[in-house]
């Protein structure tokens, strides 16, 4: 040791040792870096799925705001629709929304927020900006039931935009088409026509739209056709509607009947059903 100290004798030999031995270094030493590898590994994917996790909700946050930023804007779009409409008609209307649609699978009826309070009556027509959607068929203080077109006991007088002819259009149930019935097989209609309210039963205002014939069966054996449309007005779509409070001007209009009475009692009303 002294005469490596002194003279370096060794280094040579030590510097060939430890060039011989540095492959079973890096072999003793593969455990350790195996084991720090895994340990990275495993840190940094775990790292990466929760940076995954918190992405995937942000994303979904976003989607969200998204559609209610949609849902806003096309609501808002239509109540600007109806407040402009409001503005044209020389009658009164009342905007009102859509509060459920009772679970019936029979009948096709929403519940909207307006009532008796305000000034409410059974047999008022119910419209949104694109046409008419049903009619008033029970009055309770702060709210009321529609019955909407497609409901089986719906009837409404329409007309022809083409060429006048008049007719009373029927609701066939839910998911159902509508049918303008007890047409002669020969009578002037076309697929595409346009049907307006007619105005003669004193409860909707005439020149409305409410609804396009898209079929037509003629029998002539028979001598009536089925013809069958579509409604024009969202149905089933928007969370607004129109209360249409309109006098026909064919004298006073009766007194309403009292709360949650049948409508079908109100003379001037060609809803067939019961509430």
């Amino acid at each position: 040791m002294v005469v490596d100290y002194q003279f370096k004798a060794l280094g040579e030999v030590r510097s060939i040792v430890s060039y011989l031995l540095t492959p079973l270094q890096n072999v003793m030493l593969l455990p350790r870096g195996v084991i720090e590898g895994s340990y990275d590994y495993l840190t940094t994917k775990s790292s990466l799925e929760e940076q995954n996790e918190l992405l995937v909700k942000r994303v979904a946050e976003l989607t969200l705001l998204a559609n209610q930023s949609e849902s806003l804007m096309s609501e808002n779009a239509q109540l600007r629709k109806l407040i402009g409409i409001q503005e044209q008609t020389r009658f009164k209307i009342l905007i009102s929304q859509i509060l459920y649609s009772p679970s019936n699978p029979i009948s096709q009826r929403v519940v909207i927020n307006r009532g008796a309070s305000d000034g409410i009556k059974e047999g008022q027509g119910v419209s949104d900006h694109q046409g008419i959607v049903g009619q008033v068929v029970r009055v309770l203080e702060n709210k009321s039931e529609v019955a909407l077109l497609d409901d089986r006991d719906m009837v409404i007088p329409v007309q022809v935009s083409r060429n006048g002819t008049r007719g009373a259009l029927y609701g066939n149930g839910r998911g159902q088409s509508l049918e303008l019935r007890h047409m002669a097989a020969l009578t002037d209609l076309q697929v595409g026509d346009v049907l307006m309210t007619s105005g003669i039963d004193g409860v909707y205002p005439p020149g409305f739209p409410v609804a396009t014939i898209e079929k037509i069966d003629r029998n002539i054996d028979k001598n009536f056709a089925r013809i069958y449309c579509a409604p024009i007005g969202g149905v089933n779509r928007f969370r607004h509607v129109m209360i249409l409070f309109y006098d026909s001007g064919f004298g006073s209009r009766p007194a309403p009947p009292e709360v949650n009475k049948p409508v079908s009692n109100k003379p001037n009303s060609l809803y067939r059903g019961k509430p």
